[in-house]
């Protein structure tokens, strides 16, 4: 394993709640007390997984969680108890357009579970809605603001879904919007949210599968005296192999320190576990493994790793 000499996060996300619903629990109305319960079981065997990585030599002092309170509460607790770094969201899932999940009160559920970083996640395309990108960055000024008034750490999550006309010049292809049309895209869209006060402390981009993109994005996000601001990889649900190909072509660029990858990490093990293939400590282990995986071809591809004992 690596430690690394500079500020990295590795972050093991499963905020999902609308998507874990249907994804592994096949549940299309509101959970019932005992569906809520078994979500929230299987959330823990994800931190169960996370644990079981640092124990194996995943540094701690890189690693985070990411979960939400409707179903990971317990697990937040226990991460925070054990001095894990800490994110939660604040965005209401499964949204077209984003919005806060607890509304006026946001500030105090923060507050309460005092988070390392707080997460949203934006459907944002410059080129989209105008009215809708108007009212989703009016919001996240809003938090913004609140945040840094109160000295807490902004991680923002963008996807940037295409257009019809942005996918009909793709030729309808997803793999060439995303290599051709989206990157830069993603600048714009960073400079219209800057533009607009919203002022994340780190971005959560969509892999890019060119070198050169990863700069340019961190170039717009560190414009304007914003040195202090950085990037991690999002794993967007892709398999491993693709995973690691953006996780390789970003990690040697100044500016990302990391990656925040869910369900690449944990469906599989999870899906078989749900469905009796696995038990518990099988799947724990698989979960383990391939987010130590993830960490390593990270570090491995970073100019800044030194190779050490594992923290602990």
């Amino acid at each position: 394993m690596t430690d690394t000499a500079a500020e990295r996060l590795y972050m093991l996300s499963f905020d999902h709640r609308a998507s874990f619903e249907k994804e592994l629990i096949g549940i299309t109305g509101t959970p019932t007390a005992e569906e809520h319960q078994r979500i929230s079981e299987l959330k823990a065997v994800i931190y169960a997984g996370f644990v079981n990585a640092i124990t194996n030599g995943v540094p701690p002092k890189a690693s985070a969680v990411l979960v939400d309170e409707d179903f990971g509460a317990d697990v937040a607790r226990t991460a925070r108890a054990a001095g894990h770094l800490l994110a939660m969201p604040v965005e209401r899932s499964g949204q077209d357009e984003f919005d806060f999940e607890f509304g006026a009160d946001f500030a105090e559920h923060v507050e309460r579970f005092d988070p390392d970083f707080v997460k949203v996640l934006v459907r944002y395309n410059p080129d989209g809605d105008g009215n809708l990108n108007r009212r989703q960055a009016g919001r996240l000024a809003q938090l913004s603001d609140w945040l840094h008034a109160h000295r807490r750490r902004f991680l923002f999550e963008l996807l940037v879904p295409p257009t019809a006309e942005q996918q009909a010049s793709a030729s309808g292809s997803q793999d060439r919007y995303d290599t051709q049309v989206r990157p830069a895209l993603v600048v714009r869209t960073i400079a219209d949210l800057q533009a607009a006060g919203v002022e994340p402390d780190i971005w959560k981009i969509e892999g890019l599968d060119d070198r050169v993109d990863c700069e340019r994005v961190v170039a717009q996000a560190r414009t304007g005296g914003r040195e202090h601001v950085t990037c991690v990889v999002l794993g967007r649900g892709a398999d491993l192999v693709r995973v690691a190909r953006w996780l390789t072509t970003a990690a040697p660029v100044a500016g990302y320190i990391g990656f925040a990858v869910g369900r690449t990490i944990w469906l599989d093990p999870l899906r078989d576990h749900v469905a009796g293939r696995l038990d518990r400590p099988v799947a724990v282990e698989g979960i383990a493994a391939n987010y130590r995986q993830m960490v390593d071809v990270y570090a491995a591809a970073d100019p800044a790793a030194v190779h050490s004992a594992p923290d602990g």
